[in-house]
């Protein structure tokens, strides 16, 4: 079941210091969500999709000058989106957050966006107003899910062509340890592939059949030699996980490959050369254990919540227009 908008449930929220914001426009289905702290956190990333859109990942790299960051933001609008950057900035200049140069300070900032033109007014896209109004709303409340921030305007199954696509949306989940380990996770599901319930192997969402009457199944026309026609067939999920553990850049980065392993798990096919799939990890550091962080444990964790929010993400979607929702197809909503 999915949490009415008041109820208490695990959110990427949950991990100490973390605060999240969203912007939804409302003339169509397109948003921005940005990540951030009242302190600067430790993060990381993995990219396995073929098509990234991403801004300002080079300063997650290991061995380069600056250990932390400000906000992560993730978008629709295609590369468009990237322009929420500017105003996740000026949001966070305001408040005094930043890398110290001189007198200054400079606002760290990563993101990555995902393709939702095909949904209404392609001209219609996040800009740094979005930013700024997103990284402005960040709170410790749960995650709003489904329809909402970047997860507006996402589809999944569109493998087979736009026609029979469905609608995602943005998931969140978290998990707390008996030693007071927190690790969560945020994603929106924009996946060309079908959707996964590990549990069961069952699909829950996807590309379908040309009647409708159900899904079409992927991997199995695939396996039967099948070829999808010409059409661009673009996705992208992207997705936050997050941890109250100290983490070094290096152990982020890792904990962010290890998290990719619920894009393996959940969606079918995934990575592909039309998805920009990109998962960020970040480190809050605030948990109060001296002991060491096993990067492994929070790896496998991290996979799991990413997992969990990836079913949510679909599970709290709402139909739009032509793409019908997981919640129309009753039996997928189990």
């Amino acid at each position: 079941m999915i949490a009415g908008p008041s109820e208490q449930r695990p959110s990427l929220t949950d991990v100490d210091g973390i605060l999240v914001g969203q912007h939804t426009d409302p003339r169509r289905p397109t948003g921005c969500t940005v990540v951030t702290s009242s302190q600067a956190f430790t993060a990381g990333v993995d990219v396995r999709g073929g098509a990234p859109g991403t801004f300002d990942l080079d300063v997650l790299r290991s061995e380069n000058l600056v250990e932390q960051v400000h906000a992560i933001f993730l978008a629709g609008g295609s590369a468009f989106g990237l322009g929420a950057a500017a105003g996740v900035s000026r949001c966070l200049e305001e408040r005094g957050l930043g890398f110290p140069v001189g007198d200054l300070r400079v606002p760290v900032v990563c993101g990555a966006i995902l393709f939702d033109l095909a949904l209404g007014d392609a001209g219609i896209r996040p800009d740094a107003d979005a930013g700024y109004q997103a990284c402005r709303a960040a709170g410790p409340e749960p995650v709003a899910e489904g329809n909402v921030g970047a997860g507006a305007g996402a589809t999944v199954g569109a493998y087979a062509g736009r026609d029979g696509a469905m609608k995602g949306g943005l998931g969140s989940w978290a998990l707390s340890l008996p030693g007071g380990l927190q690790v969560g996770a945020l994603v929106a599901v924009n996946a060309i592939g079908d959707i996964i319930d590990p549990s069961s192997g069952r699909i829950i969402a996807g590309a379908r059949r040309p009647d409708g009457s159900g899904f079409l199944g992927l991997m199995p026309r695939l396996r039967e030699g099948w070829t999808p026609g010409g059409e661009i067939r673009s996705g992208t999920v992207i997705a936050i996980v997050a941890t109250n553990a100290a983490l070094t850049k290096s152990q982020c980065n890792r904990v962010a490959q290890m998290a990719q392993d619920a894009l393996a798990r959940c969606i079918n096919p995934a990575h592909t050369q039309w998805d920009g799939d990109t998962v960020f990890a970040l480190s809050t550091g605030r948990l109060p254990s001296r002991a060491p962080a096993d990067v492994g444990i929070i790896g496998a964790l991290a996979a799991d919540v990413l997992a969990a929010a990836i079913l949510r993400g679909v599970r709290a979607a709402e139909s739009w227009g032509p793409y019908p929702s997981c919640r129309d197809f009753p039996a997928a909503t189990r």
